[in-house]
């Protein structure tokens, strides 16, 4: 099993996890069979037809473009059960019922491949009881791979092992699933819910529990525990609403069937307004109404003291936000503890029962410290798990505090603090994560982290608080730092490679950015093998700083800002043709300037969750950093490829594009847009991008890079302005377009058309950049456009105009 690659996928089950769990393994270019039941009427693959139309309907979407969806096969148990035989591996994902489990493992037993491992998704069902659904080997080859919903975006999946599981099963699919499929694999014990969902299930049990003691309102809750806290924006209630309140409640009765003698248990009772809920059929988002129900643009709440719906929108005091923004968690909790605010209060009763109950559980459910702050964090969002918080705001103190609370009866349960919080190793060491490992209560030890070869491929590991590991803003050797860009190089092999790090505010691209990238060519030019620009936080860059533009458009207008914009469009070309090759590195949002920076260099290795497009359209400007010049280049490298298709329908696809100001919504669509090209790389995890992108640097150097030529570019001229034109003036007149749009769509097509030329003429780069830069300056002049700009400085959001 050394050498056990997985080839083909079988998947059980076509219901919401089975197909999106499917729906990833071919984002991930993995053949795939999604198996259900035969249909009782039409086709026998009915019911897995009806779950590909819903893959490519949903939002947000499992497929990184829709076409994908064609690429699954079907399959049902009636007439396809000996191509499990072809599968390296099975993933049971049906309903959570232990006895239609073992029904189907029955039937599905015989045809399964002696070197495939098969593993449920089961999210709490015991993998113990389920594998005593198989016999002799299979025994050894079955484990639990729990993925959290939606299977493409949620980082975190869970590997449960029985007493009978080969230790090389778990090796193997955290390898998989690490690099190909771009996961955060934690191992959790054989308990019901696991880890994830039975501290975060908890976790929102004693929210609901504490908000309805101190008076608090479910939006009000929401504003508290979202970003304010460092998770998830959509706060408690909203994310229960998109989880579903059915699959909540499944998850609450998991706990109470099999957690009856836990001390905790009394809070693991359905709370009483979930349960009315669910009986009302309104489960959250998918029957339009839960905790929030949507009417038009509005968002109400439940009012459950009236039972009905009122206008949302109450936001945390002040005070308290202020206090959630001091500097370390140590003042935050102080502050939150010895307030007398009810919000500040509730806020460190949840953050201290989070703490308390994952004490409490720690030897019961993880092998360790490390692997429970992980799965909150990859699984519910958190920027920092209970423990990192508890060990910043200071190991003794906190236990302490929550000791006190214990004992004055302000807990949420009456359970005392395990012996070793406040003795021993951890106690002594003021906290459980430390430089060789994370604390164990099983053992008592300090675990260092998984060796598996697989994440020799990550520079740096997902952080965590406590280890003293170097991470992307502090490690390798400095060659260059300034206010707005990092140049450094890696330790070790990957030394020969200058990395360039933005750190301005979103990444935005300013004249400080363009100086320390122009720096990194010259740096890479003179001793290295090549740049990559990768910064180790999101987004790779929401393109121009329009803040550091207004000063000077203030001063000497239109004209002041187009010399800065020359520049900017030179340091596009110095990337294009540098002497060594540039790479993109791309995570998140790669947005206007953002994006041509991407496309400029000479190749682009972009994280899957990479939404890529120019969106200038936004604040009534036009692409001025080459977006445009480039949309034009690569329609006539495109329509050369195609000899015999036509230069407008090449050129239309960008300028769409640009006109739109469409984004795409995974690296494959931007693929698709002509953003990334079919030779850039797409890597699932992004703590393997940095490291990609080095080593495609120096491949392309050591294989004798050389920059492309300047060459003439192709345009459609006077007759594709004309068409482009004709047809804005239908959307205008229409009423689908403002007058406004219809002259940036206009202003667009002037520039990639070529402008005022013969169809077909050739044109240089130079041609096109000097036309981009004229239109961008007499747009900044535009009262419309002016609206458009600050609009988007003053609340962050588009103006239609």
């Amino acid at each position: 099993m050394s050498n056990f690659i997985v080839k083909r996928v079988a998947v059980l089950g076509a219901g919401v996890m089975g197909a999106q769990i499917a729906a990833h393994l071919v984002n991930a270019k993995v053949s795939v069979i999604l198996f259900d039941l035969p249909a009782k009427e039409g086709p026998k693959n009915g019911i897995g037809l009806k779950a590909l139309d819903g893959l490519r309907k949903l939002n947000p979407a499992p497929l990184g473009v829709a076409e994908l969806a064609s690429q699954i096969e079907l399959g049902n148990y009636e007439q396809d059960l000996e191509k499990l035989s072809q599968c390296d591996l099975i993933i049971e994902a049906i309903a959570e019922r232990m006895d239609w489990k073992h029904d189907l493992y029955k039937k599905v037993a015989p045809h399964i491949s002696t070197h495939a491992i098969f593993a449920s998704n089961t999210s709490g069902l015991s993998i113990t009881r389920l594998s005593e659904g198989f016999e002799g080997d299979l025994k050894a080859r079955f484990c639990g791979v729990h993925f959290f919903n939606p299977p493409r975006y949620m980082h975190l999946v869970e590997l449960i092992a029985t007493p009978s599981t080969n230790p090389a099963i778990l090796d193997q699919l955290e390898s998989f699933l690490t690099t190909t499929l771009g996961k955060g694999c934690v191992r959790a014990k054989d308990t019901p819910n696991f880890i994830a969902n039975r501290v975060g299930i908890f976790g929102m049990l004693a929210t609901i529990e504490q908000a309805q003691r101190f008076g608090l309102t479910y939006d009000v809750v929401d504003d508290l525990t979202g970003s304010k806290l460092g998770r998830a924006s959509s706060g408690t209630f909203r994310t229960a609403d998109v989880v579903g309140l059915d699959t909540m409640g499944h998850v609450i009765k998991t706990m109470q069937d099999n957690l009856q003698d836990d001390p905790f248990s009394a809070l693991y009772a359905t709370p009483a307004v979930v349960k009315g809920l669910i009986e009302k059929g309104a489960i959250g988002q998918k029957a339009g109404a839960g905790f929030f129900r949507k009417e038009g643009k509005a968002i109400l709440r439940l009012d459950p003291a009236k039972g009905e719906y009122v206008p949302s929108g109450a936001k945390a005091d002040d005070t308290v936000v202020r206090m959630l923004k001091k500097k370390t968690w140590a003042e935050r909790l102080g502050l939150l503890r010895e307030s007398t605010n009810p919000q500040a209060q509730f806020v460190w009763s949840i953050i201290r029962d989070g703490m308390h109950y994952s004490a409490c559980k720690l030897q019961e459910i993880a092998d360790n410290a490390r692997d429970l702050d992980m799965a909150l964090r990859f699984g519910f969002g958190w920027n920092e798990g209970p423990f990192e918080i508890w060990q910043q705001a200071g190991w003794k103190q906190v236990a302490e505090w929550i000791a006190a609370d214990i004992a004055a009866g302000k807990a949420i349960a009456n359970v005392p603090l395990p012996a070793w919080v406040t003795s021993g190793p951890v106690a002594e060491r003021e906290g459980v994560h430390q430089p060789e490992g994370s604390f164990s209560a099983a053992t008592g030890q300090f675990v260092p982290r998984s060796d598996l070869p697989v994440y020799q491929r990550q520079a740096f590991r997902a952080p965590l608080f406590g280890e003293g590991v170097a991470d992307g803003k502090t490690a390798g050797a400095t060659l260059f730092e300034d206010n707005d860009i990092r140049l450094w190089t890696l330790p070790g092999a990957n030394d020969d490679v200058v990395i360039a790090s933005i750190k301005s505010k979103m990444h935005a691209i300013g004249p400080g950015v363009t100086a320390g990238l122009l720096k990194g060519v010259e740096l890479a030019e003179a001793s290295y093998k090549g740049l990559v620009v990768w910064s180790p936080d999101e987004p790779f860059s929401v393109g121009a700083d329009l803040q550091a533009m207004l000063p000077l458009f203030m001063s000497g207008g239109a004209k002041a800002i187009e010399p800065e914009e020359k520049k900017l469009q030179d340091a596009m070309l110095r990337l294009r043709y540098a002497n060594v090759p540039t790479v993109a590195a791309v995570s998140g949002m790669a947005l206007g300037g953002g994006c041509e920076l991407a496309v400029y260099c000479a190749k682009r290795v972009a994280s899957l969750e990479s939404y890529i497009g120019l969106v200038e359209v936004g604040v009534g400007l036009v692409p001025g950093a080459g977006g445009l010049a480039y949309g034009a280049r690569r329609a006539a490298e495109e329509q050369a490829m195609a000899p015999d298709a036509s230069l407008f329908d090449f050129m239309k696809k960008y300028f769409m594009a640009a006109a739109t100001a469409q984004v795409s919504r995974s690296a494959i669509e931007a693929q698709a847009m002509g953003y990334l090209l079919p030779d850039d790389l797409i890597v699932f995890n992004r703590y393997e991008l940095l490291l990609t992108a080095v080593k495609q640097a120096r491949a392309m150097f050591d294989l004798g890079y050389r920059a492309p030529r300047k060459s003439m570019i192709k345009v459609t001229g006077r007759t594709g302005l004309a068409t482009i034109q004709a047809q804005l003036v239908n959307m205008r007149d229409g009423g689908f377009i403002s007058a406004h749009d219809f002259h940036l769509g206009k202003t667009i097509a002037e520039v990639m058309t070529g402008g005022d030329v013969e169809a077909g003429s050739m044109v240089d780069e130079a041609w096109l950049l000097t036309l981009e830069r004229k239109a961008f300056g007499s747009l900044l002049t535009h009262p419309k456009t002016q609206e458009r700009i600050m609009g988007m400085m003053q609340t962050g959001k588009p103006v239609r105009n």
